[in-house]
């Protein structure tokens, strides 16, 4: 009896010891932006945000400058740059050689990789805000300019989606990152991943008729794609919800196991 109630004095001391989850959250955006190549990665995006608004108004026909060209010319490189960033919090561990001192403050890797998802996440909702924000800026001005009547075209449930897609596409950049745990590795495969993958898919589908049906149910960027176009069908959910789990989540499942089990040096 005295051995269990010391144990669970122990187990409470521990618990109480542990560090809390928001502090985890908080060192990890600020390792985003301690080095270099971390910082000018996330201001790239608002450096690209920048110079795709001015190429729009001055280079689009006036009767493109609506707010949903805008919208598109900003967020494009987003969807590019959002999962790198996610993908290079996790190998950095690996290929920068911290991991040993991040799993030794935090020895449950899985707390380590929920704040590093969680701090990416906060990074992506944070910068498809600055998106809107300066979609509507470039909308305004360019209209100004041109003397066009100002096209409101987004409604906010396209608007939502649109997060959603970008959020997927974060998450398979930390899902790269957990199973391949190398920085250059890892982005070889988000390519393959991003680019290679779905124009194969898409070649197939132009040539075969077989595949043409399949691949809503196996393409994940073709499932995906629907969501920054407007509001989906029941079928389109569907699709998505399978490609997604295909794609995303099981490997991230079979990822996290790969991170718990890994050699640290």
């Amino acid at each position: 009896m005295t051995t269990i109630a010391t144990e669970h004095v122990l187990e409470r001391r521990a618990g109480t010891g542990r560090m809390p989850l928001s502090r985890v959250v908080g060192v990890e955006l600020r390792k985003m932006f301690d080095t270099r190549a971390g910082f000018w990665l996330v201001a790239s995006i608002g450096i690209t945000g920048l110079l795709a608004t001015v190429a729009t108004v001055l280079f689009a026909p006036d009767a493109d400058l609506t707010y949903d060209t805008f919208a598109t010319a900003v967020g494009f490189p987003m969807t590019v740059i959002l999962p790198m960033i996610s993908l290079l919090s996790i190998t950095g561990e690996w290929s920068q050689r911290t991991g040993l001192t991040t799993f030794t403050l935090v020895p449950d890797r899985r707390r380590v990789m929920m704040a590093k998802t969680v701090s990416a996440v906060t990074v992506a909702v944070a910068s498809m805000l600055f998106a809107l924000v300066l979609g509507a800026l470039g909308n305004l001005v360019g209209s100004t300019i041109a003397g066009t009547p100002l096209v409101w075209d987004v409604p906010l449930a396209q608007g939502a989606t649109i997060i959603l897609g970008n959020l997927i596409g974060l998450l398979t950049g930390t899902m790269l990152g957990m199973v391949i745990r190398n920085s250059a590795g890892a982005l070889v495969a988000y390519f393959c991943y991003s680019l290679l993958l779905p124009t194969l898919a898409d070649l197939l589908a132009a040539s075969q008729n077989w595949f043409r049906d399949l691949q809503p149910w196996v393409d994940l960027n073709h499932a995906q794609s629907a969501l920054f176009v407007g509001s989906l069908s029941g079928e389109q959910w569907a699709n998505l919800a399978v490609t997604a789990a295909t794609w995303v989540l099981l490997p991230s499942a079979a990822g996290l196991r790969l991170v718990m089990r890994s050699e640290v040096k």
